[in-house]
């Protein structure tokens, strides 16, 4: 099996996760997110994430000069299916996490402390070209060339949320993030781009009652991957997004987002079910909040399709 192959879910997972539970589904990196992996594959990760600077768990919050610590930590299950002769995955996230922040709330200086359940998430990915499905079996003669694939994202607002206060875990409201991207292996090297919008619903019960909206936030990213093994890669990471002005009972605010992001990745199998990866990411440029770093950890158990 293929180091890309064998590997694809660990980093995939565990970058959701750290998305999910931040707030940060559309400043996240996430390579390998378009791959190949044998039908029938189940994954399940457990990881812990801390991020800290100017982050929240709404990133577009109307809070000045914030200094925050967020750790996250929790479950997400993948399993690999065939859909329509292609593969695909399916992902769910389930975060909790704890929050620690400062910050300038209409010129008045606030702090803030939370813990318990963020927004789960759930993503269904299906590659369109180069990555049919294959058992286990088939896939040891498989070697990756270019994947085209889409994806869709979706958080509901099961997280902890209290109307009357402005920062909470959860954000009560949907939001969904269409994606398409392409992989291009090139011997040891594999090169990724992706690129997506992520649409909110309405929050109807924004501090006691007020309806806030948020405009799409549209995003882009880039990877270039390096195969040491087929138990050892490593990554680096670049994105900008921009967009997600909001508004309070239909006033706008001057909060449009407009920032970049680098990232590394090092992810390591052990055998056949066991992985860890590590991973970091840290803020180029900022307009508008969202100027933090991060720092994760994950372990990930996999078995199914005959391993």
């Amino acid at each position: 099996m293929t180091s890309v192959g064998r590997n694809a879910s660990v980093l995939l997972a565990a970058v959701y996760f750290l998305g999910a539970a931040s707030g940060s589904r559309a400043q996240s990196m996430e390579p390998l997110s378009y791959t190949n992996a044998p039908i029938g594959l189940n994954f399940l990760l457990a990881g812990y994430g801390y991020l800290w600077g100017g982050v929240l768990v709404d990133p577009s919050l109307p809070v000045k000069d914030v200094n925050a610590k967020i750790s996250t930590a929790g479950l997400t299950y993948t399993r690999v299916l065939d859909i329509a002769g292609q593969s695909g995955m399916l992902t769910l996230v389930a975060p909790y996490a704890w929050l620690s922040a400062k910050g300038e709330v209409d010129g008045q200086s606030k702090t803030a402390k939370r813990s318990g359940l963020a927004d789960l998430a759930l993503r269904l990915s299906v590659n369109l070209y180069g990555a049919p499905a294959l058992s286990l079996r088939q896939f040891r003669d498989y070697r990756q060339d270019t994947i085209f694939g889409v994806s869709l994202m979706v958080t509901a607002p099961t997280g902890k949320y209290d109307p009357a206060r402005l920062i909470n875990l959860g954000t009560n409201r949907w939001s969904f993030r269409p994606e398409a991207g392409i992989s291009k292996a090139l011997g040891p090297w594999t090169l990724e781009a992706a690129a997506s919008v992520t649409f909110f619903t309405d929050n109807n019960d924004f501090l006691n009652g007020n309806v806030r909206e948020q405009e799409p936030l549209y995003s882009v990213q880039g990877h270039v991957i390096y195969n040491f093994s087929s138990a050892l890669w490593a990554a680096l990471d670049a994105n900008f997004y921009t967009g997600g002005r909001t508004s309070v009972n239909g006033t706008l605010d001057h909060d449009r987002q407009q920032n970049s992001r680098w990232g590394a990745t090092l992810a390591r199998a052990f055998d056949r079910n066991n992985s860890v990866k590590l991973y970091f990411s840290s803020g180029v440029s900022a307009r508008s909040g969202s100027d933090f770093n991060a720092l994760g950890l994950a372990w990930q158990y996999r078995w199914g399709a005959g391993l």
